[in-house]
């Protein structure tokens, strides 16, 4: 037990190592990926920012600022706990399995959805039941904000595991995680324009997953790739993307241009 309480110390005293962040900013290689967990985050998490804005809103305008801003703050000190511990489990053979696992199984489920065409979205989100265990217990103002630090710790989860699974550098996931939040709440209606423009995207979202799983349960068996190696096959995934929209741009114009000539 001790020697567990004094690995998660030292994982946390990592976060206030400047020479690390020094190391972390001065390394084009760690900003690429910083900026791949930023756009994943989007990516993935584009909608649940809607969520969010629609269990809040049946409060007062100002009071639904206030639980967002609440919940946000909820959200920047679950990904700093959930990182901190995510890097000292990851070390741990069976935590990589599992993490592995889960991510390779939401890539898997995302494509078996997409191949029935059950994934389509009808444009409803659940609203917060006002005569909920949280909204007795805490009043309606105070419930609602428990409510969306639940709703973003369950957001957060697939995040963290990917972020573990892409590098295992403190500072990296640290400024990746909490940027990917400030991502997911202040644009998240731009990720989602820029999905309904490149639909493609959202299935690039799920092929990195399924990559960073296979790099994670790699590393169980001692191979890990270099992250400037790692950063290069995320950069030509995201580059195939363009290429295959355009690819698919340029032939729903040739059909439709043949249904016009009809």
């Amino acid at each position: 037990m001790a020697d567990i309480m004094q690995g998660f110390v030292d994982t946390y005293a990592q976060f206030f190592n400047w020479d690390l962040w020094v190391e972390v900013l001065t390394d084009p290689v760690s900003w690429g990926l910083i900026g791949t967990l930023v756009i994943l985050e989007g990516l993935l998490s584009a909608d649940n920012a809607l969520v969010l804005a629609v269990m809040v809103k049946h409060l007062p305008e100002k009071q639904r600022k206030r639980a967002l801003f609440y919940g946000l703050l909820g959200a920047y000190a679950f990904r700093f706990i959930a990182i901190g511990i995510g890097v000292y489990l990851i070390e741990f053979w069976w935590v990589k399995i599992l993490g592995a696992g889960y991510l390779a199984w939401l890539a898997i489920k995302y494509f078996s959805e997409k191949k029935k065409g059950d994934n389509q979205e009808n444009g409803e989100f659940p609203e917060i039941n006002k005569s909920g265990l949280l909204i007795r217990l805490f009043g309606t103002f105070w419930g609602t904000v428990a409510a969306v630090e639940l709703m973003d710790i369950a957001f957060s989860v697939d995040s963290v595991l990917a972020a573990l699974g892409i590098s295992e550098e403190v500072w990296v996931l640290l400024l990746g995680g909490m940027l990917g939040v400030l991502m997911m709440r202040g644009v998240a209606g731009i990720f989602l324009r820029l999905i309904e423009r490149i639909p493609e995207l959202e299935t690039t979202a799920y092929i990195l997953i399924l990559i960073i799983s296979a790099k994670m349960f790699a590393g169980v068996f001692g191979l890990h790739i270099e992250h400037a190696h790692f950063f290069i096959l995320l950069l030509i995934t995201f580059i195939a993307t363009f290429v295959v929209h355009y690819k698919n741009r340029k032939k729903a114009a040739v059909i439709q241009k043949q249904k016009k000539g009809q």
